[in-house]
């Protein structure tokens, strides 16, 4: 993606169901899960380089003994700051000579339950006191509680306000230490009520406390403490005695995957990650179900179990175009059918001149979607040979049918990315010219009479396309520039993980503003904040999209052409097209992946058509703030 976004976090969890001594022996350390859960981490720096932090848990420490660690940092490396914060105690020589149970006493993260997390700040700023896991502590094992999640809720303000009604007293208004706080309030009651249970029944002090271990109900204490987050989640805790659970929402917008073996239970954002780190067949490794907890318990007991009711599912289809890891398999199918799709509308913005088109795609995470875009124009040719062939088969000479069989795309490597060049400069005229060195390209690849075809994976703001990518292509001298982006254009504000929440951010709104008044048609504009304004005093789930009606008199390229037209600046000597992906199409690419909200308008939670509103509103009353 051309346009730099923050967005959604990674978790890992890794539950060890043996005795360190079995890895000790088996894997040569007793530090196997750890290592593991580095690799996860590392595999899964794409979803997060703002922070990282570590939990370690150990199982049955006897009281004097330190059985949760954690380590946490938001410098600009904090998955290796953390680790070596981590084995800076086991660098010593002689420790290596240890036993697995001498290490798990004196030293810390010899531990049996690991929970890992990246992340990028969306909500709160980007301090080492909100870097997941956040913990709450006791003197009690079964109410320490760490938490980490890869979420965003609509809805913070109101779940804030519940925890006061409760008698609560917050430290900090922020998403994630909201949610801690839910989840920590019904484990509190729950602990209460089966102590009072136990106590009833004749128990000593002594003896209650592992019986309340042994017997938490999570899916109870899950089930309330989410009953109302509106967003997109998949949260991951554990228990200072040994539980730990994984919870992901009844919309599925938010994506979590596990394997289970005799050895180990593990969970991560990406199911690819999981396959890497241990080596393990794809076809092993399960999603969590929407609506469902995996819940591990400390016996090593593990159980998919319902929460919340499951709803329409509807998965983050940018996932799939953009976030995750493209080695997974699926992912890597998807990603090349979207490119596929584009054909048609390919053949059109050239007028069929295939014979004077270069096909390119900006790296590096377009490439997946070059290839299914040229498989498609493959696949095009053969079509359009064996129509020739059929047409003239008795008059064709072997020279043109020679010439008519070897015709294939023109494909070259023409946009090479440098470096990612560090904001530090705070002036916006520097910022802008430094961004422009961002991308290179290669010269004598096209030329004057061609059309020059370039891939990107979406386009959001169209910044660095006009400040930059545009620039460098017209270098090259074409006769027209068409870029095109696998996914379609990007409406709405997503509120559920990704970090873009403001309308002016969206080039394909400023777009259809744009139209708006050059048609005289600005009434629209005031008629869609009227209408937002009146719906602020109501409940969230009473909220309708009306800014749909600022796209409404246009077509989708209509609203391409002008998106063109702004990126294309005076210096621009080529013509520029640009084209998107259809919403119809990226349905058929990702059948299974169907969020399309930022595109379409559909929000999944009641939550985000108050945050469309709530944008819009901002956007006309020109307030450059967060709309949830």
């Amino acid at each position: 993606m051309s346009d730099v976004l923050n967005h959604e976090c990674g978790i890992a969890l890794v539950r060890l169901l043996k005795p360190l001594e079995f890895y000790q022996k088996k894997y040569g350390s007793y530090l196997y899960g750890l290592n593991r859960l580095y690799i996860l981490m590392e595999k899964q720096r794409n979803r997060g380089q703002e922070g990282a932090g570590v939990v370690g848990v150990k199982l049955d420490m006897p009281p004097g003994f330190k059985y949760m660690d954690r380590v946490r940092s938001c410098g600009t490396n904090p998955i290796q700051e953390v680790f070596n914060t981590i084995h800076e105690p086991l660098r010593t020589g002689d420790l290596k000579a240890k036993d697995a149970v001498w290490a798990k006493q004196n030293l810390p993260f010899v531990s049996e339950v690991y929970l890992g997390h990246l992340r990028y700040s969306t909500f709160g700023k980007n301090n080492i006191d909100l870097v997941h896991p956040l913990k709450r502590s006791s003197n009690w094992r079964s109410r320490n509680l760490a938490l980490a999640a890869n979420f965003n809720l609509t809805n913070v303000d109101e779940l804030f306000q519940s925890l006061i009604k409760a008698g609560q007293h917050p430290r900090n208004y922020a998403d994630t230490v909201t949610l801690l706080e839910k989840v920590g309030y019904y484990m509190d009651g729950e602990i209460q009520n089966k102590y009072h249970q136990y106590r009833d029944e004749g128990n000593t002090k002594l003896d209650i406390s592992p019986m309340i271990e042994e017997n938490m109900d999570w899916v109870s204490i899950l089930s309330q403490s989410s009953a109302h987050w509106d967003g997109g989640y998949a949260v991951a805790g554990v228990v200072g005695h040994g539980d730990a659970f994984v919870i992901r929402d009844p919309w599925g917008i938010r994506p979590a995957y596990y394997y289970k073996d005799d050895e180990v239970v593990v969970v991560a954002s990406e199911g690819s990650v999981i396959r890497t780190a241990f080596r393990v067949d794809d076809t092993n490794i399960q999603e969590i179900k929407p609506g469902y907890a995996l819940i591990i318990k400390k016996d090593g007991t593990t159980t998919e179990e319902m929460v919340r009711d499951p709803q329409k599912r509807s998965s983050c289809s940018f996932e799939r175009i953009y976030f995750s890891r493209g080695n997974d398999r699926n992912i890597y199918k998807e990603r090349k059918k979207l490119g596929e799709l584009l054909t048609p509308q390919l053949i059109q913005a050239i007028d069929g001149d295939l014979d004077n088109t270069v096909f390119s795609f900006i790296p590096n995470t377009a490439e997946t979607s070059f290839y299914g875009m040229v498989k498609g124009i493959q696949k095009y040719m053969v079509e359009e040979k064996m129509r020739q062939i059929r047409a003239g088969k008795d008059s064709w000479s072997e020279e043109t049918l020679g010439e008519i069989i070897s015709r294939e795309p023109r494909i070259e490597k023409i946009v090479i990315k440098d470096a990612k060049l560090r904001t530090f400069i705070t002036s916006d005229g520097d910022r802008d010219e430094m961004v422009g060195h961002v991308y290179d390209v290669t010269y004598g690849a096209v030329k004057e009479t061609d059309n020059l075809i370039v891939i990107d994976d979406s386009i959001v703001r169209g910044t660095t396309l006009k400040q930059s990518i545009l620039r460098i292509l017209d270098s090259l001298n074409p006769k027209r520039i068409i870029i095109v982006s696998s996914a379609p254009q990007i409406r709405y504000p997503d509120c559920y993980g990704i970090d873009m929440t403001r309308m002016g951010e969206f080039i394909a709104f400023n777009a259809a503003i744009e139209l708006l008044k050059e048609r005289g048609m600005e009434s629209i504009i005031d008629d869609v904040y009227k209408k937002c304004k009146a719906q602020q005093e109501l409940q969230k789930e009473e909220y309708i999209n009306y800014v749909k009606e600022i796209y409404a008199p246009f077509t989708n390229e209509e609203v391409s052409g002008k998106i063109a037209q702004m990126v294309k600046n005076d210096h621009i000597k080529a013509e520029v097209t640009v084209v998107f992906q259809t919403v119809e199409n990226l349905h058929v690419a990702c059948k299974e992946n169907s969020g399309d909200w930022y595109f379409s308008g559909d929000y999944p939670t009641p939550g985000g058509n108050k945050v469309v509103n709530t944008a819009f509103i901002n956007w006309v009353e020109k307030r450059d703030e967060r709309s949830y």
